[in-house]
């Protein structure tokens, strides 16, 4: 509220009501005692109206302090009492007053922030107040109207809002500036504890020892102490300004050296003018002279372009190897269409050759199948010649027995029949049991026979193995001697052709490689990640152009096998390496594979960066750290895999075991490499000796169990066999002598049909034996075609070798003949472009020429024939400058000497009129500032005067003394009281007296203030709560004494007693809060007397 006081002293308006009140008052303070009674019923019966601007109209409160609705309650406009006991919200109003209006939570003395004063349980309280707003001194009536709301919400954060409302309920504004100008206008302060005082205010003051804050008390009241405090901010400022009067002084003083220095140079600059005037010719003479000399200079020129143009020898040449390199392209062309023609040929018997291939095996198996069919008609042809023979016997042995057999005989037949089915019995139980021993060896047999295979490929698998790694061990073995035999025996060869065709000008530049022979890791134990990363990279070679890749490939057609040729990359050679810093990963670790090598060529790096990325590709040695880094969190920026020092490869979301556990190509610890290879070797050798141990063994158990499967099965079919005669005696033994007519006849039948059977099978084999034969001259027919066209084809390749010699010199000869045409039309080239340049070196001095002419007429229109050189005219004009210099430095510049004067000048000027104004300033601070301090004198000592007298005639009231004593000088006030007659007691400080009659006394020094300052309501809590009956009743009766004088002014009274005993006043209003019941929620109110205007 500071802001809104020192705004409120600096108005007109928020001191008018102050002049008005203070219109009787005189300087002297003797005649200031005794005018002031009459001085006061003057302001009374000027202003009997009803207040009209800033009274309190009504007020409600939600949620705020304990209360959940409390009012809305309606103030009358002069003299209001508020009764309640104790928590019936009396406190609340109040409080509710100076928040509402913009009051800090401290100045209530109930708590320390805002959010205090919300209700428990409660989210937020809103407070409603509504001020009168009528007559001439309304503010803004056109928007507001008659009355101006202020509503105000509190939140939980401790944080308040506003909203200013018009009578009608219509929103006007919800800023806080809005509210310090109605506050202003009004002259409402509610920081001002005569205002407002509440009881915990009264109580520090009446109990406070020191008479310094009395007095502070006095002047806060006053507004005493906001004027003092902006008089000495005044006085700063007139400090300040002094200081800046004597500044100025010193600086002004200084500028007026400077302007008289600048002033007597300006006067002594005209010499220098006849030598500027000579230096003006020299730059004509020079202008001229400088168009002359390149005259000169274009005429060397002229001559070498028309020498340069007569010049043919180059076009010659051109002409000459263009005609070579046509014949050579046309032999080319022809060698080239006789070898298409016999690979045409050749081609052209290649589906021929396909089609006897699938036609001879079609007849193999044509073949193969008819030899199956005819095995299987021969041996039906002996099953039934044996069952044939069985017949003839067995008819042969029944024609014999054809006599009666004797009863004996008949019994030793029968006993034979018992014997041989106990002995059937017994052979086909040992043929159950046999298959079942026969089961158990066939599957140890195929368990065998599939373990043997499975070692039988580990042992292939371990033979390879072991050849790679001895093939391995002599490439590295010979690299101690030849480095590139490491990327396999046929490279060095490789290599030497292709440096022997780069001497022959078969490569445009030479290409590069193996990659890996360019390459040497930093870390040793990063080498398997390296190759890990790159791969068959490392056997790649770079080339510079798409030519030169077709001829590298024409090479290593010839020196590696089909299926097995290195990766060729093409990329156009350059001088720098690629710049990756922006796309490169930065790891602060672990380095990416382009750091990680030492690279030879600059190609090879760019190569590697164009196709596998490696700026891009970390090389981290752990495992688990690869992990934490690539798959935990968000792989560094740039980077999307890593290799671990194993070869693994890690991607965000993958993982990639390695399938090698050595380096191969990039170790550079050869010999520790050969020892490696030399234990991995004898290791495989062991591995493998075991491996074909293991398979002998298995080989072995095999035979054996073949061999028991074999015994068994001889044994089984003799087992057969003894079973099918045993049966067949017992079948003969019981038919012997039943049957024997019958058996024969049925025995003949069958031999008969076993007989035909017989000729139709031999028929059958006949035509079988036939047909395969037939086949079999197929197939042998088919053969012979299919020799036929190999050897055609054969032919066609071996006349095709000597044609591909001679078109590879064909070729080599067309490209020697491009490359002397290339080199003649490159030299053409060369010496059209120096024409070209010498021509274009002649326009742009011819244009030169035209701007220097075109300057010279600019400098000196008619032309100067000039016989001086431009070098003599330079040097002379070089001494003249350095003469004006010289003598511009002994007085300087002209045009910067005339501007410094006036600068000077202007400078001096104005300082010394800011000093004038600054001493006029300050003349006039003093003169008003002594003023006011004597104002304010004067009305510190009326307003103590007025004070004092009132405070004593309130007293006399009732029959007492008192004084109150000001100290300016000290800032100290002291009140002394005197309660009876002189005789019985004396003068003493508030501290002694009772607490009705401390009270008493507070009223009467409150009343005091009321009547030295101006507000539109006062508001005074339980003024009467120490006080016995009859001090009560003095003091009520002052109060409404001095309210009726006072109408124009709204008064709230709180008080927890009783006021039935108030005298007949008009315009009173009474408020009586009720005790809250339990669980209500709203506390009700009812006027008891209303004698209030409308």
């Amino acid at each position: 509220m500071g802001k809104r006081k020192e705004e409120s002293i600096s108005k007109p308006g928020s001191q008018k009501r102050q002049r008005q009140e203070y219109t009787d008052e005189h300087s002297d303070e003797s005649n200031e005692e005794d005018n002031l009674e009459s001085s006061g019923d003057g302001n009374a019966s000027s202003q009997l109206t009803a207040g009209e601007v800033g009274i309190i109209e009504s007020i409600q409160l939600k949620n705020f302090m304990c209360h959940s609705n409390l009012g809305p309650f309606q103030f009358g406009s002069n003299i209001n009492f508020v009764v309640g006991s104790n928590g019936s919200g009396k406190s609340s109003i109040l409080t509710a007053l100076i928040v509402g209006l913009g009051g800090k939570a401290t100045t209530t003395n109930r708590g320390s922030s805002l959010k205090m004063f919300i209700r428990d349980g409660e989210t937020s309280a809103d407070i409603s107040i509504t001020l009168r707003n009528r007559g001439r001194d309304a503010f803004k009536p056109e928007a507001y109207g008659n009355s101006i709301i202020v509503n105000q919400h509190i939140n939980q954060d401790g944080n308040r809002s506003y909203k200013l409302k018009s009578k009608s309920g219509t929103l006007i504004s919800s800023k806080k500036e809005e509210l310090v100008k109605i506050l202003d206008h009004f002259n409402i302060q509610v920081d001002n504890p005569v205002t407002i005082l509440t009881q915990e205010m009264s109580k520090q003051f009446l109990q406070t020892k020191s008479e310094s804050d009395k007095y502070k008390f006095f002047m806060k009241a006053t507004q005493l102490e906001q004027m003092k405090e902006d008089y000495s901010c005044v006085e700063k400022t007139q400090q300040n300004t002094r200081m800046q009067i004597e500044q100025g002084r010193e600086r002004l003083e200084e500028l007026k050296q400077i302007y008289l220095e600048k002033k007597e140079r300006y006067n002594s600059i005209a010499f220098v003018n006849d030598m500027r005037r000579h230096l003006e010719d020299l730059k004509h003479n020079m202008a001229w002279a400088v168009v002359s000399e390149m005259e000169k200079e274009i005429e060397p020129i002229k001559e070498g372009i028309k020498a340069e143009e007569a010049n043919t020898e180059f076009i010659q040449k051109v002409e000459e190897w263009q005609v070579k390199v046509n014949e050579a392209e046309k032999k080319y062309k022809a060698i080239q269409d006789r070898l298409e023609r016999v690979s045409e040929e050749a081609q052209a018997l290649h589906p021929q050759c396909i089609s006897l291939k699938a036609e001879v095996q079609a007849k193999r198996k044509a073949v193969n199948e008819a030899e199956v069919v005819y095995n299987r008609f021969r041996t039906e042809l002996k099953r039934l010649g044996k069952d044939g023979e069985q017949l003839h016997k067995r008819i042969e042995e029944l024609k014999n027995s054809a006599n009666q057999v004797p009863e004996p005989e008949k019994l030793e037949r029968q006993r034979k029949i018992a014997y041989l089915r106990e002995q059937l019995k017994a052979f086909r139980d040992e043929e159950i049991m046999i298959a079942q021993q026969m089961d158990q060896f066939q599957q140890a047999i195929y368990k065998c026979r599939e373990e043997h295979a499975k070692v039988r490929r580990e042992n292939i698998d371990a033979q390879q193995a072991l050849d790679a790694k001895q093939k391995q061990l002599r490439e590295l073995t010979d690299s101690k001697t030849d480095t590139l035999k490491r990327f396999g025996p046929h490279i060095p060869g490789f290599v030497e052709a292709v440096e022997t065709a780069y001497r022959q000008g078969r490569f445009k530049n030479k290409p590069l490689g193996p990659v890996g022979a360019f390459i040497h890791p930093k870390d040793p134990e990063l080498t398997l990640a390296i190759e890990a990363c790159l791969k068959g990279l490392v056997h790649a070679f770079c080339c510079d152009n798409y030519s030169d890749e077709r001829t590298l490939q024409l090479l290593m057609s010839k020196h590696y096998p089909r299926g097995l040729r290195p990766q060729i990359i093409v990329n156009k050679f350059q001088d720098k390496i690629y710049d990756v810093r922006q796309r490169a990963v930065n790891h602060p670790e672990f380095p990416s594979v382009l750091k990680a090598l030492e690279i030879d060529h600059v190609m090879v790096a760019n190569c590697l960066i164009d196709v596998r990325s490696i700026e891009k590709v970390l090389l981290i040695k752990s495992s688990r750290r690869a992990r934490e880094v690539m798959q935990s969190s968000r792989p560094p920026a740039n980077c999307k895999e890593a290799f671990t020092a194993e070869g693994d490869h890690v991607f965000e979301r993958r993982y990639y075991s390695s399938n090698y556990s050595r380096p191969k190509y990039l170790s550079q610890d050869v010999e520790a490499e050969i020892s490696h290879l030399d234990k991995e070797i004898e290791s495989k050798r062991a591995q493998l000796a075991a491996s074909q141990q293991h398979l002998y063994s298995i080989e072995n158990e095999i035979r054996q169990n073949e061999d028991h499967l074999y015994g068994h099965r001889r044994h089984q079919k003799e087992l057969q066999i003894k079973i099918r005669t045993t049966n067949a005696e017992i079948v003969d033994l019981e038919n012997m002598e039943e049957h024997q007519s019958v058996d024969i006849r049925i025995l003949q039948d069958e031999a008969e049909e076993n007989n035909a059977k017989m000729e139709s099978v031999k028929e059958d084999m006949q035509l079988q034996s036939r047909k395969m034969e037939e086949l079999k001259n197929i197939l042998l027919e088919a053969e012979k075609r299919l020799k036929e066209v190999k050897e055609k084809v054969h032919e066609f390749e071996v006349v095709a070798g000597p044609i591909k010699d001679e078109l590879n010199q064909a070729e080599s000869e067309m490209e020697t003949g491009k490359r002397h045409l290339q080199h003649y039309a490159d030299k053409q080239k060369e010496h059209l472009a120096c024409i070209k340049k010498h021509k274009e070196l002649l326009a742009a001095k011819e244009k030169e020429l035209e701007e220097k002419t075109a300057q010279a007429r600019q400098i000196y229109s008619e032309r100067i024939q000039v016989s001086r050189t431009v070098k003599s005219l330079d040097a002379e004009m070089n001494r003249l400058r350095e003469k004006i210099k010289t003598e511009t430095s002994l007085h300087g510049n002209r045009e910067e000497i005339i501007q410094q004067f006036h600068d000077a000048k202007e400078r001096y000027e104005d300082a010394s009129s800011k000093v004038k104004n600054l001493k006029k300033f300050f003349r006039v601070l003093e003169r008003i500032m002594a003023e006011r301090v004597k104002a304010y004198q004067q009305l510190l000592r009326i307003l103590s005067i007025r004070c004092k007298s009132s405070f004593e005639e309130l007293l006399n009231v009732r029959d007492c003394s008192g004084k109150i004593l000001f100290d300016h000088k000290n800032e100290t006030l002291s009140i002394t009281v005197q309660f009876g007659d002189e005789d019985r007691a004396s003068l003493t400080d508030l501290r002694s007296l009772s607490g009705g009659e401390r009270t008493f006394s507070t009223v009467c020094y409150i009343l005091s203030l009321w009547n030295i300052t101006d507000s539109p309501f006062r508001c005074l809590d339980e003024f009467d709560v120490y006080m016995d009956m009859l001090n009560r009743r003095i003091a009520i009766d002052m109060i409404l004494q001095r309210a009726v004088f006072q109408q124009y002014r709204q008064f709230i009274l709180f008080t927890p007693q009783s006021i039935s005993s108030l005298p007949a006043i008009p315009h009173i209003r009474i408020l009586c809060l009720q005790d809250p019941e339990r669980g209500q929620r709203q506390l009700n109110f009812q006027k008891r007397t209303d004698r209030d205007e409308d």
